[in-house]
Protein backbone atom coordinates (compact mmCIF):
# COMPACT_ATOMS: atom_id res chain seq x y z
CA UNK A 1 0.00 0.00 0.00
CA UNK A 2 1.33 3.43 -0.94
CA UNK A 3 2.01 5.63 2.05
CA UNK A 4 -0.28 8.66 2.19
CA UNK A 5 1.07 12.19 2.03
CA UNK A 6 1.46 13.72 5.48
CA UNK A 7 -1.43 15.72 6.86
CA UNK A 8 -1.29 19.43 6.10
CA UNK A 9 -2.84 20.41 9.41
CA UNK A 10 -3.63 19.15 12.87
CA UNK A 11 -6.67 20.30 14.83
CA UNK A 12 -6.00 20.02 18.53
CA UNK A 13 -9.10 20.09 20.69
CA UNK A 14 -7.34 20.97 23.92
CA UNK A 15 -10.49 20.82 26.03
CA UNK A 16 -14.25 20.58 25.75
CA UNK A 17 -14.62 23.19 28.49
CA UNK A 18 -16.12 26.44 27.20
CA UNK A 19 -17.79 29.49 28.78
CA UNK A 20 -20.26 29.55 25.89
CA UNK A 21 -23.20 27.19 25.37
CA UNK A 22 -23.74 27.38 21.60
CA UNK A 23 -26.49 25.01 20.51
CA UNK A 24 -24.71 24.33 17.21
CA UNK A 25 -21.36 23.31 18.69
CA UNK A 26 -19.54 20.68 16.65
CA UNK A 27 -18.28 18.91 19.78
CA UNK A 28 -19.80 15.49 20.46
CA UNK A 29 -22.75 15.15 22.79
CA UNK A 30 -20.56 13.00 25.06
CA UNK A 31 -18.05 15.68 26.01
CA UNK A 32 -14.65 14.75 27.46
CA UNK A 33 -14.38 15.53 31.16
CA UNK A 34 -11.51 17.81 32.26
CA UNK A 35 -9.89 14.98 34.20
CA UNK A 36 -9.42 12.98 30.99
CA UNK A 37 -7.59 15.73 29.07
CA UNK A 38 -4.04 15.20 27.85
CA UNK A 39 -1.41 16.80 30.06
CA UNK A 40 0.92 19.58 28.93
CA UNK A 41 3.77 17.11 28.34
CA UNK A 42 1.50 14.75 26.42
CA UNK A 43 0.37 17.56 24.12
CA UNK A 44 3.99 18.62 23.57
CA UNK A 45 4.86 15.07 22.56
CA UNK A 46 1.93 15.07 20.12
CA UNK A 47 3.18 18.36 18.63
CA UNK A 48 6.69 16.92 18.26
CA UNK A 49 5.31 13.90 16.42
CA UNK A 50 3.20 16.15 14.19
CA UNK A 51 6.21 18.20 13.14
CA UNK A 52 8.20 15.03 12.45
CA UNK A 53 5.33 13.63 10.37
CA UNK A 54 5.27 16.73 8.17
CA UNK A 55 2.33 18.66 9.58
CA UNK A 56 2.60 22.36 8.69
CA UNK A 57 -0.21 23.98 10.70
CA UNK A 58 -1.62 23.39 14.14
CA UNK A 59 -5.03 24.78 15.05
CA UNK A 60 -5.67 25.04 18.79
CA UNK A 61 -9.38 24.54 19.30
CA UNK A 62 -11.89 23.23 21.81
CA UNK A 63 -14.31 23.86 23.43
CA UNK A 64 -12.45 27.02 24.30
CA UNK A 65 -8.68 26.53 24.02
CA UNK A 66 -8.03 29.46 26.33
CA UNK A 67 -9.66 27.51 29.16
CA UNK A 68 -6.34 25.62 29.28
CA UNK A 69 -3.82 27.45 31.45
CA UNK A 70 -0.96 25.95 29.44
CA UNK A 71 -2.11 27.30 26.06
CA UNK A 72 0.70 29.86 25.89
CA UNK A 73 3.26 27.18 26.73
CA UNK A 74 1.89 24.91 24.01
CA UNK A 75 1.86 27.70 21.42
CA UNK A 76 5.48 28.49 22.28
CA UNK A 77 6.45 24.85 21.89
CA UNK A 78 4.68 24.56 18.53
CA UNK A 79 6.33 27.74 17.27
CA UNK A 80 9.74 26.54 18.46
CA UNK A 81 9.49 23.36 16.36
CA UNK A 82 8.39 25.25 13.25
CA UNK A 83 4.62 24.79 13.21
CA UNK A 84 2.30 27.58 12.05
CA UNK A 85 0.00 28.31 14.97
CA UNK A 86 -3.65 29.36 14.91
CA UNK A 87 -6.11 29.70 17.77
CA UNK A 88 -9.84 29.22 17.15
CA UNK A 89 -11.47 31.05 20.03
CA UNK A 90 -14.66 32.62 21.34
CA UNK A 91 -12.43 35.40 22.62
CA UNK A 92 -14.16 35.94 25.95
CA UNK A 93 -11.06 34.84 27.90
CA UNK A 94 -8.53 36.69 25.73
CA UNK A 95 -7.51 39.49 28.10
CA UNK A 96 -4.66 41.96 27.59
CA UNK A 97 -2.36 39.77 29.67
CA UNK A 98 -3.36 36.66 27.76
CA UNK A 99 -2.70 38.42 24.46
CA UNK A 100 0.73 39.55 25.63
CA UNK A 101 1.55 35.97 26.55
CA UNK A 102 0.46 34.61 23.20
CA UNK A 103 2.45 37.24 21.33
CA UNK A 104 5.55 36.38 23.33
CA UNK A 105 4.92 32.70 22.56
CA UNK A 106 4.89 33.41 18.81
CA UNK A 107 1.23 32.98 17.85
CA UNK A 108 0.70 33.43 14.10
CA UNK A 109 -3.06 33.85 13.71
CA UNK A 110 -6.29 34.09 15.70
CA UNK A 111 -9.74 33.16 14.43
CA UNK A 112 -12.44 34.89 16.43
CA UNK A 113 -15.99 33.53 16.46
CA UNK A 114 -19.16 35.63 16.59
CA UNK A 115 -22.71 34.42 17.22
CA UNK A 116 -24.42 37.42 15.56
CA UNK A 117 -23.89 41.07 14.66
CA UNK A 118 -26.07 42.48 17.45
CA UNK A 119 -25.26 42.07 21.15
CA UNK A 120 -28.52 40.75 22.58
CA UNK A 121 -28.92 38.06 19.97
CA UNK A 122 -25.23 37.10 20.04
CA UNK A 123 -25.26 36.75 23.81
CA UNK A 124 -28.44 34.69 23.69
CA UNK A 125 -27.04 32.21 21.18
CA UNK A 126 -23.77 31.94 23.08
CA UNK A 127 -25.43 31.76 26.47
CA UNK A 128 -22.90 34.27 27.80
CA UNK A 129 -24.02 37.71 28.94
CA UNK A 130 -21.68 40.45 27.76
CA UNK A 131 -19.83 38.07 25.47
CA UNK A 132 -20.33 40.11 22.30
CA UNK A 133 -18.84 43.23 23.88
CA UNK A 134 -15.80 41.22 24.96
CA UNK A 135 -15.38 39.91 21.42
CA UNK A 136 -15.27 43.45 20.05
CA UNK A 137 -12.49 44.29 22.51
CA UNK A 138 -10.62 41.13 21.54
CA UNK A 139 -10.82 42.03 17.86
CA UNK A 140 -9.22 45.36 18.73
CA UNK A 141 -6.44 43.61 20.65
CA UNK A 142 -5.73 41.29 17.73
CA UNK A 143 -5.49 44.13 15.24
CA UNK A 144 -3.37 46.31 17.54
CA UNK A 145 -1.01 43.37 17.97
CA UNK A 146 -0.51 43.27 14.21
CA UNK A 147 -1.90 39.76 13.88
CA UNK A 148 -4.13 38.72 10.98
CA UNK A 149 -7.75 38.44 12.06
CA UNK A 150 -10.36 36.03 10.76
CA UNK A 151 -13.86 36.91 11.93
CA UNK A 152 -16.06 33.83 11.86
CA UNK A 153 -19.86 34.29 11.83
CA UNK A 154 -22.00 31.18 12.23
CA UNK A 155 -25.40 31.60 10.59
CA UNK A 156 -28.61 29.63 10.81
CA UNK A 157 -32.36 29.96 10.62
CA UNK A 158 -32.55 32.38 13.55
CA UNK A 159 -29.94 34.93 12.43
CA UNK A 160 -29.20 34.56 8.72
CA UNK A 161 -31.26 37.62 7.78
CA UNK A 162 -28.47 39.64 9.43
CA UNK A 163 -25.65 38.28 7.28
CA UNK A 164 -25.17 41.72 5.72
CA UNK A 165 -24.76 43.23 9.18
CA UNK A 166 -22.22 40.54 10.04
CA UNK A 167 -20.13 41.35 6.97
CA UNK A 168 -20.34 45.05 7.84
CA UNK A 169 -19.11 44.27 11.34
CA UNK A 170 -16.20 42.29 9.91
CA UNK A 171 -15.30 45.31 7.79
CA UNK A 172 -15.51 47.64 10.78
CA UNK A 173 -13.20 45.33 12.73
CA UNK A 174 -10.65 45.44 9.87
CA UNK A 175 -10.70 41.67 9.50
CA UNK A 176 -8.37 40.22 6.89
CA UNK A 177 -10.81 37.41 6.30
CA UNK A 178 -14.49 36.95 7.05
CA UNK A 179 -15.96 33.47 7.24
CA UNK A 180 -19.72 33.18 6.86
CA UNK A 181 -20.43 29.61 7.86
CA UNK A 182 -23.86 28.04 7.86
CA UNK A 183 -24.24 25.57 10.68
CA UNK A 184 -23.02 22.10 9.77
CA UNK A 185 -25.30 19.48 11.27
CA UNK A 186 -23.19 17.27 13.49
CA UNK A 187 -22.93 17.02 17.26
CA UNK A 188 -25.09 19.55 19.07
CA UNK A 189 -26.19 21.12 15.79
CA UNK A 190 -27.75 17.84 14.66
CA UNK A 191 -29.60 17.65 17.97
CA UNK A 192 -30.93 21.18 17.33
CA UNK A 193 -31.35 20.89 13.56
CA UNK A 194 -35.07 21.66 13.41
CA UNK A 195 -34.52 24.99 15.17
CA UNK A 196 -31.46 25.93 13.10
CA UNK A 197 -31.93 24.76 9.51
CA UNK A 198 -32.83 27.75 7.29
CA UNK A 199 -35.51 27.72 4.62
CA UNK A 200 -34.56 27.76 0.96
CA UNK A 201 -35.66 31.39 0.70
CA UNK A 202 -33.41 32.31 3.63
CA UNK A 203 -30.49 30.48 2.06
CA UNK A 204 -30.93 32.12 -1.33
CA UNK A 205 -31.16 35.56 0.29
CA UNK A 206 -27.95 34.92 2.22
CA UNK A 207 -26.25 33.65 -0.95
CA UNK A 208 -27.10 36.90 -2.73
CA UNK A 209 -25.79 39.08 0.10
CA UNK A 210 -22.51 37.17 0.29
CA UNK A 211 -22.03 37.23 -3.49
CA UNK A 212 -22.53 41.00 -3.60
CA UNK A 213 -20.12 41.53 -0.69
CA UNK A 214 -17.47 39.36 -2.32
CA UNK A 215 -17.63 41.52 -5.43
CA UNK A 216 -17.53 44.76 -3.45
CA UNK A 217 -14.67 43.67 -1.19
CA UNK A 218 -12.48 42.01 -3.82
CA UNK A 219 -8.86 42.77 -3.08
CA UNK A 220 -9.67 44.09 0.41
CA UNK A 221 -11.21 41.32 2.48
CA UNK A 222 -11.47 37.64 1.59
CA UNK A 223 -14.86 36.10 2.33
CA UNK A 224 -15.18 32.36 2.83
CA UNK A 225 -18.69 30.98 2.58
CA UNK A 226 -19.80 27.59 3.85
CA UNK A 227 -23.31 26.49 2.87
CA UNK A 228 -25.49 23.76 4.40
CA UNK A 229 -25.41 20.43 2.58
CA UNK A 230 -29.17 20.07 2.90
CA UNK A 231 -29.76 22.21 -0.19
CA UNK A 232 -26.78 20.91 -2.17
CA UNK A 233 -26.74 18.90 -5.38
CA UNK A 234 -23.24 17.62 -4.75
CA UNK A 235 -21.44 16.69 -1.55
CA UNK A 236 -18.46 18.59 -0.20
CA UNK A 237 -15.03 17.11 0.28
CA UNK A 238 -15.39 16.87 4.02
CA UNK A 239 -12.08 17.79 5.70
CA UNK A 240 -10.47 17.59 2.26
CA UNK A 241 -11.27 13.90 2.14
CA UNK A 242 -11.17 11.26 4.87
CA UNK A 243 -7.59 10.92 6.12
CA UNK A 244 -6.24 13.10 3.30
CA UNK A 245 -5.32 16.47 4.79
CA UNK A 246 -6.17 16.73 8.49
CA UNK A 247 -5.89 14.86 11.73
CA UNK A 248 -8.05 15.86 14.70
CA UNK A 249 -7.07 15.01 18.27
CA UNK A 250 -9.74 15.08 20.97
CA UNK A 251 -9.06 16.37 24.51
CA UNK A 252 -8.60 12.82 25.77
CA UNK A 253 -6.21 11.96 22.94
CA UNK A 254 -8.34 10.13 20.39
CA UNK A 255 -7.03 10.65 16.87
CA UNK A 256 -9.90 11.29 14.46
CA UNK A 257 -10.18 11.96 10.70
CA UNK A 258 -12.76 14.65 11.56
CA UNK A 259 -14.22 16.16 14.71
CA UNK A 260 -17.50 14.21 14.39
CA UNK A 261 -16.03 10.80 13.56
CA UNK A 262 -16.72 9.39 17.02
CA UNK A 263 -20.37 9.07 16.00
CA UNK A 264 -19.43 6.26 13.59
CA UNK A 265 -20.01 2.73 14.94
CA UNK A 266 -17.56 -0.09 14.43
CA UNK A 267 -14.41 2.01 14.90
CA UNK A 268 -11.76 1.81 17.58
CA UNK A 269 -10.18 5.22 17.29
CA UNK A 270 -6.57 5.00 18.46
CA UNK A 271 -5.21 7.23 21.19
CA UNK A 272 -2.04 9.27 20.88
CA UNK A 273 -1.35 8.18 24.45
CA UNK A 274 -0.43 4.67 23.33
CA UNK A 275 0.02 4.77 19.52
CA UNK A 276 2.52 6.82 17.53
CA UNK A 277 0.94 9.53 15.38
CA UNK A 278 2.70 8.31 12.24
CA UNK A 279 1.34 4.80 12.83
CA UNK A 280 -2.15 6.20 13.32
CA UNK A 281 -1.98 8.28 10.14
CA UNK A 282 -0.51 5.67 7.83
CA UNK A 283 -1.82 2.35 9.08
CA UNK A 284 -4.76 2.56 11.46
CA UNK A 285 -8.17 1.38 10.30
CA UNK A 286 -9.61 4.64 11.61
CA UNK A 287 -7.76 6.60 8.92
CA UNK A 288 -7.50 4.07 6.09
CA UNK A 289 -11.04 2.63 5.95
CA UNK A 290 -12.54 5.55 3.97
CA UNK A 291 -9.32 6.96 2.52
CA UNK A 292 -9.09 7.07 -1.27
CA UNK A 293 -11.72 5.53 -3.53
CA UNK A 294 -11.59 1.74 -3.11
CA UNK A 295 -14.18 1.79 -0.30
CA UNK A 296 -16.77 3.70 -2.33
CA UNK A 297 -20.15 2.36 -3.49
CA UNK A 298 -20.32 1.69 -7.23
CA UNK A 299 -22.26 4.93 -7.77
CA UNK A 300 -19.43 7.00 -6.29
CA UNK A 301 -16.57 5.01 -7.76
CA UNK A 302 -17.97 5.54 -11.26
CA UNK A 303 -18.35 9.30 -10.75
CA UNK A 304 -15.88 11.71 -12.33
CA UNK A 305 -15.91 13.72 -9.09
CA UNK A 306 -14.74 10.84 -6.92
CA UNK A 307 -11.33 12.48 -6.33
CA UNK A 308 -12.88 15.92 -5.90
CA UNK A 309 -15.46 15.32 -3.18
CA UNK A 310 -13.99 11.95 -2.02
CA UNK A 311 -17.47 10.56 -1.48
CA UNK A 312 -18.65 13.39 0.75
CA UNK A 313 -19.20 13.14 4.49
CA UNK A 314 -19.23 9.77 6.23
CA UNK A 315 -20.82 11.17 9.39
CA UNK A 316 -23.65 12.68 7.35
CA UNK A 317 -24.14 9.41 5.49
CA UNK A 318 -24.56 7.67 8.82
CA UNK A 319 -26.83 10.33 10.31
CA UNK A 320 -29.21 10.44 7.34
CA UNK A 321 -28.81 7.13 5.49
CA UNK A 322 -27.93 4.97 8.47
CA UNK A 323 -24.73 3.69 6.82
CA UNK A 324 -21.35 5.42 7.01
CA UNK A 325 -20.30 3.72 3.76
CA UNK A 326 -23.33 4.92 1.78
CA UNK A 327 -23.29 7.66 -0.84
CA UNK A 328 -23.56 10.99 0.97
CA UNK A 329 -27.26 12.01 0.78
CA UNK A 330 -26.09 15.51 -0.22
CA UNK A 331 -25.45 14.11 -3.71
CA UNK A 332 -28.49 14.45 -5.97
CA UNK A 333 -27.76 10.96 -7.35
CA UNK A 334 -27.76 9.32 -3.93
CA UNK A 335 -30.60 6.87 -3.20
CA UNK A 336 -31.11 8.68 0.11
CA UNK A 337 -31.09 12.23 -1.27
CA UNK A 338 -34.77 12.50 -0.35
CA UNK A 339 -33.70 12.50 3.31
CA UNK A 340 -32.53 16.08 2.81
CA UNK A 341 -36.00 17.17 1.72
CA UNK A 342 -37.52 15.34 4.67
CA UNK A 343 -35.24 17.21 7.06
CA UNK A 344 -36.04 20.56 5.45
CA UNK A 345 -39.78 19.89 5.70
CA UNK A 346 -39.48 18.77 9.32
CA UNK A 347 -37.65 21.97 10.26
CA UNK A 348 -40.18 24.42 8.87
CA UNK A 349 -42.78 25.61 11.33
CA UNK A 350 -41.22 23.84 14.31
CA UNK A 351 -40.42 25.65 17.59
CA UNK A 352 -37.19 27.62 17.74
CA UNK A 353 -36.24 26.33 21.19
CA UNK A 354 -32.60 25.27 21.45
CA UNK A 355 -30.85 22.72 23.66
CA UNK A 356 -27.69 24.49 24.87
CA UNK A 357 -24.35 22.72 24.90
CA UNK A 358 -23.33 21.92 28.47
CA UNK A 359 -20.48 19.80 29.73
CA UNK A 360 -22.52 18.35 32.57
CA UNK A 361 -24.99 16.88 30.03
CA UNK A 362 -22.36 14.48 28.70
Amino acid sequence: MTSPAPPMGMIIELTHRCPLQCAYCSNPLALDAPGNELTTDEWKYVLDQAAALGVLQVHFSGGEPMARRDLTELVAHAAKIGLYTNIITSGVLLTDDAMAGLLAAGIDHIQLSFQDAIPDSADRFGGYRGGHAKKLEVARRIREAGLPLTANFVIHRQNCERVGDMIALGEALCADRIEIAHVQYYGWALLNRNALLPSRDQLEAANAVVAAARTRLTGRIAIDYVVPDYYAARPKACMGGWGNRFVNVSPSGKALPCHAAETLPGFAFPSVRDTALAEIWTRSDAFTRFRGTDWMPDLCRACDRREIDWGGCRCQALALAGDAAATDPACHKAPDHFRMDEAITAAQGTPLDLVPRRLQQA
